[in-house]
């Protein structure tokens, strides 16, 4: 098989062996394809006659030109994602097959390291507060939306991968079960959080069957992760808000003003969802920044 054709084979082969989830398995296939591109373009080099791509020729300074390439028109961390797919692929492959990755001992590509940005706890309050009506049964909905992102720091896959099978509101918890590498976890709720949703429940288009989608479109069917960021964007505005922020942005609100009120990084790891506590620990960088200021704005002698 030639570099096209194995990279359906692989893709199938993560999905089955490491329970990746399916956002995981469509990203390295973009980032395969991308490469594959980038091949037929420039790398005459490892292709036949007829144009297919021959993996045995493809060699670590053809994965080196291609980061260039992506690192000239993208980010450092688009970079090393492609990066990650390509090892990734040629470890199966080694495995399959016996011949050695080209791009075993090549190096991570070292990432500038950036801060969550999050919101202060009045602007998030702002936010969820300020209605951007479009419909009753639309505010109703967005309103749960904000709360529950704010409340349980879910990624906004989860959330729309929630039914309400999944909502206790005798325990007010949540149950999450499309978490990374399908881990499931249970994390606290909240009043405001529960009453949101009861009360979107109670106004839903559709069915509100166990098994129904928790956050719909207005006409019962489950809303993507664009239309949700669509939705945070408007109630940002209507908040009169000058903020970017997104829905992941609001998973950073609730870790960072967590760990502010005093809660534990373990605890904040559990509910994130975070396989490594160093993940989690970006945080208490965000949380540092705050008592900086807080001193600085307090001490007589800061």
């Amino acid at each position: 098989m030639g570099f096209d054709d194995e990279i359906p084979a692989f893709i199938s082969a993560l999905g089955k062996v490491s329970r990746a989830s399916e956002n995981t398995l469509k990203g390295y296939h973009r980032d395969l394809e991308d490469f594959a591109r980038f091949l037929t373009e420039r790398g005459r080099s490892v292709m036949e006659d007829s144009g297919a791509i021959i993996t045995s020729r493809i060699s670590a300074d053809h994965v080196r030109d291609y980061l260039a390439a992506v690192m000239d028109r993208s980010s450092r961390a688009t970079a090393q994602r492609r990066l990650f797919a390509i090892k990734a692929f040629y470890r199966w492959r080694e495995a399959s097959t016996g011949e050695p990755s080209p791009v075993r001992s090549m190096k991570s590509i070292k990432l500038a390291k950036r801060l969550p940005h999050v919101m202060g706890e009045r602007a998030v309050a702002g936010l969820i507060e300020n209605a951007a009506p479009v419909s009753p049964a639309a505010e109703l909905r967005d309103r749960a939306i904000l709360e529950v992102l704010y409340a349980t720091g879910l990624r906004v896959s989860e959330l729309t991968g929630l039914a309400w099978r999944d909502i206790d509101e005798e325990l007010n918890m949540v149950t999450v079960r499309a978490g990374k590498g399908n881990k499931h976890r249970v994390v606290p709720l909240g009043e405001p959080a529960l009453e949101a949703l009861q009360a979107w429940r109670s106004a839903m288009p559709a069915s509100s069957s166990p098994n129904s989608p928790v956050i719909t479109n207005l006409r019962g069917g489950r809303l993507t992760a664009r239309s949700v960021q669509k939705i945070v964007a408007r109630r940002l505005v209507a908040a009169g808000i000058d903020d970017a922020l997104t829905p992941h942005g609001l998973r950073h609100c609730f870790a960072t003003h967590m760990l502010n009120a005093g809660s534990d990084l373990r605890s904040i790891q559990e509910m994130l969802g975070h396989a490594s506590l160093a993940t989690t620990q970006r945080y208490t960088h965000v949380s540092l920044n705050h008592l900086k200021e807080v001193y600085r704005r307090a001490h007589p002698r800061a």
